[in-house]
């Protein structure tokens, strides 16, 4: 069974498991809206989204310290520009992740934090940061051997 095959089948069941919502007959397009596996998917832009090199790691700052000024939130992700980190946050607000609070103050104090949704996500994804950390070092000993195997003599 193929990849895509095997997300429709779960789709199937996730469809069942909801109870009768309408009409039982699913058109394709239906099907593919559920789809991250499918190309044409909506799904599948947001998941991409998401699986950037910077959103989960805001997600996940968010989650861990709380609301934060965009200062606060670039100085606790190392690495991350001043563009990229307004194009990940905007994003973020975008997909119902993400809350930009414009406080009323001179000068005016704008606070990020988690709406339930990114909250849910931050949950999902905090234990995969985790375990990254925790396994970095197998990981990088397995580049090494590998780039060592397929270097060029």
């Amino acid at each position: 069974m193929t990849t895509e095959e095997t997300a429709r089948a779960d789709i199937g069941w996730h469809q069942e498991s909801r109870g009768s919502q309408g009409s039982q007959e699913h058109t394709q397009q239906e099907e593919l809206e559920l789809n991250v596996f499918a190309q044409l998917c909506p799904s599948r832009e947001m998941f991409a989204e998401l699986a950037d090199k910077w959103s989960l790691l805001i997600l996940m700052s968010l989650a861990l310290c709380g609301p934060q000024r965009f200062s606060e939130l670039q100085r606790g992700i190392g690495g991350v520009s001043r563009k990229m980190l307004t194009q990940s946050l905007r994003t973020l607000e975008r997909d119902g992740l993400v809350r930009r609070t414009v406080h009323p103050e001179t000068p005016p104090r704008v606070v990020y934090d988690l709406l339930p949704l990114g909250r849910e996500l931050a949950e999902l994804v905090s234990p995969l940061g985790r375990w990254t950390e925790r396994r970095a070092k197998q990981m990088l000993a397995a580049r090494e051997v590998f780039d060592a195997a397929h270097a060029e003599a």
